[in-house]
């Protein structure tokens, strides 16, 4: 009888936690997190009728060689410009250093930017945005380019994961102000990682 019973609470332990890891859809921590995110309607930038059948966003499979540890060059004299948007708005941002990295072979470099805003939020002080285009978009990825969150480094390197990359809220919403990635910023290959392009209903 004890072993029945014993058998039973493991049966049911085992269902319960079935369940819960049905509950959190993504492959990381950041998938995690941005599918949490989408799903809430209270922070989603999803359009109602997106959000109703929304289960999780598309991402690429995760992909290591897609993450990079880049030599990090600051640019600390660098002018405060005013960055294109998808509409009239144009957020000031400064141009706070250049990433050389090395993928598949080949060497590439980014720049990196500091909004002038949110630098004096405690929060974001030492938030970086890097907003990039690459050969997906338009096809497996968002026509307009996709970003990636980094924070201020404390030497001259600087981890760059693609598998972090995210869309602009306009690829899901129009009524979204979103940054336009500058044209230096374009990656003349295939970044298959990250997150896909957003299929609308």
């Amino acid at each position: 009888m004890k072993n029945i019973f014993l058998f039973l609470c493991v049966l049911l332990l085992n269902i319960s936690c079935s369940e819960k890891r049905k509950a959190v859809i993504g492959e990381t921590e950041f998938q995690q997190k941005l599918n949490a995110e989408y799903k809430d309607a209270s922070t989603s930038p999803l359009k109602a009728k997106d959000l109703k059948t929304f289960e999780g966003l598309d991402f690429f499979p995760v992909d290591n060689t897609y993450r990079v540890n880049a030599t990090f060059t600051t640019t600390p004299n660098s002018p405060v410009f005013k960055m294109p948007t998808t509409k009239e708005r144009t957020p000031e941002y400064k141009l706070f250093g250049i990433a050389t990295f090395t993928l598949k072979g080949k060497e590439f470099s980014l720049e990196v930017y500091q909004n002038q805003e949110l630098m004096n939020q405690e929060e974001y002080r030492n938030y970086l945005f890097l907003p990039f285009t690459d050969e997906t978009n338009g096809f497996a990825s968002y026509g307009g380019g996709r970003y990636i969150d980094l924070e201020i480094p404390t030497g001259n390197t600087i981890e760059i994961d693609f598998n972090k990359s995210y869309n602009p809220y306009c690829a899901y919403n129009d009524k979204y102000s979103c940054p336009i990635p500058p044209r230096v910023n374009f990656l003349k290959t295939e970044i298959n990682a990250g997150i896909k392009a957003f299929e609308k209903h």
